[in-house]
């Protein structure tokens, strides 16, 4: 039989936090943003889930392609653009729209021959210091984008640094409006954070939402907000089974290193899981997992194929017992992928993108 560990990406729970998404900017339309694979859930496999949304934002043209390969006629954006003149030959082909971030951007399209003017984001560094113009500097790029037979409709983005935590969007927010007043376009601003936490100001909402994490069940400010508190599922579920159990007694070490001693009698159960399949190495004794749907802890460290747990909690439990990593149990107890993450000194970001190709994944619904 095949090893005992699988991922389930759940389809009705993307509809569900999709919905959330829409709940929260009624009057705003929606990108589901599907970059890094549509953050390892496989954009194929996620597709359905979020066909629902007004368009796809992802970052590289083999994605995008793979998009329109699943009959998807709307709009496509690429979040950091083109990367090379010769992309912009794609971008007419399929239809894409584009941010641009740099002069070099700007060159590209006026040297650009196209039937088929582009529709383009001009992003703005309102503060994150990553991409795009400084406000100083919009104005002009605004201005020489408008002018460009090549360039169908220009529309206006940032991006919020601060948007999950005590400092906020309004310094940022400001800063756009200033430096963008009177310029006509639709506007697109808000993250996850940003769209559950400030969407409420029609501002913030804009004209497009662009919530990434928050779509696959990960609360964008935890742990200060949990995915529960959201009323967000996880779309996916991380899965293997007990292939052994050992009787520990007072004094006995476990793992590698021997980082956790046994204080009393006690069992702990071998799981078909380690680093080699995506689970952090950093996490440690007291990261919780769920055991036949019981919370309980890693304890020791992981392995490269496997991992301890203490059975402590369920005594039943034993070879072939189900334990869940991350995800949904069978008996419908939740374990959020924030919490080992988090254990792990990560974000459920990474654990999700992170996923190792060994391990078989199925859709659920």
């Amino acid at each position: 039989m095949p090893r005992p560990i699988l991922a389930t990406i759940h389809v009705e729970a993307l509809r569900h936090n999709l919905s959330r998404m829409r709940a929260a900017a009624p009057d705003a339309r929606v990108w589901a943003v599907v970059k890094a694979n549509a953050y390892g859930h496989g954009i194929e496999r996620a597709f359905d889930g979020l066909r629902g949304a007004d368009g796809f934002a992802l970052l590289d043209l083999q994605e995008a392609e793979r998009v329109r390969a699943l009959d998807w006629r709307g709009p496509i954006l690429l979040l950091e653009g083109t990367f090379e003149p010769r992309d912009l030959e794609l971008c007419s082909r399929l239809g894409l729209w584009h941010v641009v971030h740099c002069e070099q951007q700007i060159d590209w399209l006026a040297a650009h021959k196209t039937q088929q003017p582009h529709r383009v984001f001009l992003k703005m560094n309102s503060g994150m210091n990553r991409l795009g113009f400084t406000p100083a500097a919009f104005r002009a790029a605004w201005t020489r984008l408008n002018a460009l037979p090549q360039v169908d409709e220009v529309s206006l983005m940032t991006h919020f640094s601060d948007s999950d935590g005590p400092r906020g969007i309004a310094h940022q927010m400001k800063t756009f409006a200033e430096a963008t007043r009177d310029l006509p376009g639709e506007r697109t601003l808000s993250n996850s954070a940003a769209t559950l936490r400030h969407a409420q100001d029609a501002g913030v909402r804009a004209d497009w939402l662009r919530p990434g994490i928050a779509v696959y069940g990960s609360a964008p400010d935890y742990p200060e907000n949990d995915a529960a508190h959201w009323q967000l599922r996880p779309a996916m579920t991380l899965t293997s089974r007990l292939i052994g159990v050992q009787q520990l007694q007072p004094g006995d070490t476990v793992g590698y290193g021997s980082s956790y001693t046994a204080e009393q009698p006690m069992r702990i159960g071998v799981v078909a899981c380690g680093y080699a399949d995506g689970y952090p190495r950093h996490c440690s004794t007291g990261t919780p997992v769920l055991v036949d749907g019981v919370r309980t802890r890693l304890v020791g460290r992981v392995s490269m194929d496997m991992l301890t747990v203490d059975l402590t909690p369920v005594p039943q439990a034993g070879f072939g017992s189900e334990v869940t990593l991350w995800g949904r149990a069978s008996n419908g107890q939740v374990l959020s992928i924030d919490e080992p993450a988090r254990a792990g000194g990560t974000l459920g970001y990474e654990l999700m993108c992170a996923v190792a190709p060994r391990v078989p994944v199925t859709v659920d619904g």
